[in-house]
């Protein structure tokens, strides 16, 4: 069965169609940090707008690279929640449309779940269970993943996400969006411990972040040197920035290892935007060998919101992957089947899971 996806939380806007016995078959990806440049960040309306532009002329790009036509398709999926309202209505009113049109069903997917199952998409695939580190502009998250639809949740941020985080202290040294990017370039022009900054709940005890201290720091030796008259150079900027990097970069991943001894495991996933990070990558992978951890992520450019970490869910709940396999997307195997008869759905049927809700209903807090 062929399933098409539709991604539309921010400001990407991605389609992509993968099929249970071939895979990932193709996926179009339009970005709209152009767009958003002259701003300085995302702006909602203009998102939703260049949502509506640009879906119908990606879908006919994936048809065509896939080779595949409408009537091929047997459900759709898209992106429910979290993320901008108007942007999420875009994609769900264009899927469901198109699914009533096809009169096949459609599946609701969460948004974080898209990233936590991305690795999936990998050449070397994670398996169950392992621990999971979601790290994007919205969430920083520590999760236990026992299998699809099974996650426990071991530590979360109390403020801002380490993206947000990112974001806002690109902005006070005066780089354009996205922030993130613009910082980690940046910092590799800076020195190592030319400037110093606090690393927030790394010595806590639990699993737990926060980032808002971290933020306040920057603005206080940015703003400190203004105040006292001192021109920050080039050099300044970029000492700062790798300062900021390191702390976030050393919190991540001696949170994430210490969720991964705890918990008796040895993998552990990194998923989100700021796992694109080449710093965050090179330092955990680092200290994982020394503890014999292996870490897994998603290619890059599924890192970003994509089409193509949305498509494949149905298949993974579907197929319910086993704890001692290889948990790629492409792999059939028996399990719990997602779907549920409902009556009130046209034809008959929808994702039992992600009905009538945002949030992961299946996440539970503790060990």
């Amino acid at each position: 069965m062929l399933v098409l996806g539709f991604e539309s939380s921010c400001d990407e806007t991605g389609v992509a169609l993968y099929d249970q016995e071939r895979g990932l078959l193709a996926h179009a990806l339009h970005s709209q940090v152009a767009m958003h440049q002259d701003y300085g960040g995302v702006v909602p309306e203009l998102a939703s707008r260049d949502h509506v532009r640009r879906v119908v002329p990606l879908l006919r790009k994936v048809l065509q690279e896939s080779g595949c036509s409408l009537k091929d398709v047997g459900a759709v999926a898209y992106t429910q929640g979290p993320g901008l309202a108007g942007a999420l209505l875009v994609g769900a009113a264009f899927a469901e449309s198109l699914a009533m049109s096809l009169g096949v069903p459609t599946v609701p997917v969460h948004h974080l779940e898209g990233h936590l199952l991305s690795p999936l998409l990998s050449a070397r695939p994670p398996r169950f269970p392992f621990i999971a580190l979601l790290v994007s502009g919205g969430h920083t998250q520590l999760m236990r993943v026992t299998g699809v639809g099974e996650y426990a949740l071991l530590g979360e941020t109390l403020d801002d996400a380490a993206g947000e985080a990112f974001d806002k202290t690109a902005k006070l040294l005066g780089l354009g969006y996205p922030g993130g990017p613009a910082l980690a370039a940046l910092a590799e022009c800076g020195t190592p411990g030319a400037v110093s900054f606090p690393r927030p709940m790394l010595n806590s005890g639990d699993l737990m972040f926060s980032f808002s201290g971290l933020k306040t720091a920057v603005l206080t030796q940015v703003r400190g040197r203004e105040i006292s008259g001192q021109a920050i150079s080039e050099k300044d900027r970029a000492d700062v920035a790798r300062g900021f990097q390191d702390a976030i970069v050393e919190v991540l991943g001696k949170k994430s290892l210490k969720a991964v001894k705890e918990s008796g495991l040895t993998q552990l996933v990194v998923a989100g935007g700021v796992g694109a990070n080449r710093e965050l990558r090179r330092q955990l992978d680092g200290k994982a060998q020394r503890h014999g951890v292996d870490v897994y992520y998603p290619e890059l450019e599924f890192c970003t919101d994509n089409g193509a970490m949305i498509a494949p869910v149905p298949f993974a709940f579907q197929a319910g992957l086993q704890q001692n396999r290889p948990a790629a997307f492409r792999c059939a195997h028996a399990g719990r089947s997602i779907w549920a008869n409902n009556a009130s759905v046209p034809g008959g049927w929808r994702s039992c899971w992600f009905s009538g809700t945002v949030t992961f209903p299946r996440i539970r807090k503790g060990q």
